[in-house]
């Protein structure tokens, strides 16, 4: 899997500094976050005084989005796939799978219960008494209604098996993509020297793809500017005034979890929470301007390499965490499930509120990279509770995209402390390093693996003559940044 993808350049391009030498500091006008926060700014600036003009530069955000999402799913599915094969064995990809999962079991389980305490303690939604007979429901929010009361709590485990594996790819679907990635991956380890060639040309696929989105991250700034200069000019502040309250908690709530539950899981593994939100600055503002976390998957798995994490393991933890550990998102689900309850006045006894939070843990999974997947998660889950209104949902519906920015957020941070976490309790993170890099202190770059020849060296595993840019237990690989 190649790691060409730029992370501080705007134009991506190679530190040609000579190899073994610490890389020259750039210039501020040549980072790419600063150029985002210029498009943000300026969406901002365009949305509040022209929110007609606002309006109309909505296809600039969408397409940006779009031409990510064209190639999410083959770089989900390549670096599964070159996780996997790159792993000593089955057994080895088996335990990095497992203890991620228990991991994003865990901590999206405390993002529920998270939400659920701040709700009963600040309980936004008494007093606003609305009568759900006389709620009007717009025909998007009714579609998203329609979809979510379609489905079941385990209707996540049925659309985990794509029906056809073209399908998958075509409709974006991650979760399904990255089924079929696990599948191909332990195939691929299970057919051993007949499979290598298949698994070179999959990491050279790699390769390519990711040069594909250094060229589209070109449009970031772009397509920052037009994501919120429609959201400003469509919605404008006042959409905030008679909700601003739920607003305020969910940002509120989304930062205490990032600051503190997951600043304690860095001090656990002896790192600091601070430091990495500095070193991920260029792909968090890309989130906030694009209301996006899939923007910035791939860099995200490049940034993790960088810091000392294994391709093995970033190539697992990362993808899987965009189906599995979605904590903005479970904060949010929570947070929209209960204020529908209060402010309906439905009566929810502690019983059906941890219940609820039983049926999210479920329902909430594999909620990503599916337009208006938020609502159709909530509708489903309301729908099975059956204690609250589904029409209830129409009352968060105006200031979703409000929270869809924060939602992002949690989320990458979420999945960005996984792959550090998962690599550490498997004993494969380089923390020297790791301290270096999220400190600014000088570190020689990781130089990108040799390109793959069916002659190279010998797999760990079968014999075969086949490398796949596996680092030996501990060094990380990556790419120059």
């Amino acid at each position: 899997m190649s790691q060409a993808t730029a992370t501080d350049s705007v134009a991506g391009s190679p530190d040609p500094t000579p190899a073994g030498a610490p890389p020259a500091r750039q210039a501020w006008y040549s980072r790419l976050y600063v150029w985002v926060l210029v498009g943000i700014v300026a969406g901002i600036v365009v949305g509040a005084a022209w929110p007609a003009t606002g309006e109309e530069l909505r296809p600039l955000g969408d397409t940006f989005v779009n031409a990510i999402k064209m190639i999410i799913t083959p770089i989900i599915f390549v670096t599964v796939v070159t996780g996997i094969a790159g792993v000593d064995s089955l057994r080895s990809a088996g335990r990095i799978g497992w203890k991620s999962l228990l991991y994003f079991e865990v901590l999206t389980t405390i993002a529920l219960i998270l939400g659920l305490v701040v709700m009963n303690v600040l309980r936004p939604g008494d007093g606003v008494h609305a009568d759900v007979g006389s709620i009007k429901i717009s025909e998007t929010a009714q579609n998203y209604i329609d979809k979510g009361e379609s489905q079941t709590w385990w209707h996540f485990l049925t659309d985990l098996v794509p029906s056809s594996i073209v399908g998958a790819f075509a409709d974006g679907d991650v979760l399904q993509v990255l089924f079929f990635a696990v599948l191909f991956g332990v195939s691929i380890k299970l057919v051993g020297r007949p499979a290598a060639g298949v698994a070179a040309g999959v990491e050279k696929t790699g390769r390519v793809l990711f040069a594909v989105l250094r060229i589209v991250m070109y449009a970031a700034p772009v397509g920052a500017f037009g994501a919120m200069a429609f959201t400003v000019g469509k919605y404008g502040v006042d959409t905030l005034t008679s909700l601003g309250k739920l607003v305020a908690i969910f940002y509120g709530t989304s930062l205490f979890f990032v600051v503190v539950v997951l600043g304690v899981v860095m001090a656990i593994i002896r790192l600091n929470i601070f430091h990495l939100l500095r070193y991920m600055k260029d792909e968090l503002l890309i989130v906030l301007g694009t209301s996006s976390s899939e923007t910035v998957l791939p860099r995200v798995i490049t940034k993790m390499e960088n810091l000392g994490v294994p391709r093995q393991v970033a190539g697992l933890t990362v993808p899987s965490g965009y189906s599995f550990n979605l904590d903005g998102t479970c904060i949010y689900l929570t947070l929209a499930a209960l204020y529908v309850a209060q402010a309906t006045d439905t009566a929810l006894s502690m019983g059906q509120q941890l219940g609820l939070i039983g049926v999210l843990l479920l329902t909430s999974k594999g909620a990503a990279g599916v337009t208006g997947s938020g609502f159709i998660v909530l509708a489903a889950t309301l729908s099975t509770v059956g204690h609250v209104p589904v029409a209830g949902i129409m009352l968060v519906f105006g200031i979703d995209k409000f929270m869809s920015e924060c939602r992002a957020l949690t989320n990458v941070c979420g999945n960005s402390v996984a792959s550090l976490v998962v690599a550490a309790w498997d004993g494969v993170l380089d923390r020297d390093r790791a301290r270096k890099v999220l400190a600014g202190e000088p570190v020689e770059p990781i130089e990108p693996p040799e390109p793959i020849d069916s002659a190279d060296r010998p797999s760990a595993v079968t014999g075969a003559p086949v490398s796949l840019g596996k680092a030996p237990v501990g060094e990380p690989v990556g790419a120059a940044h």
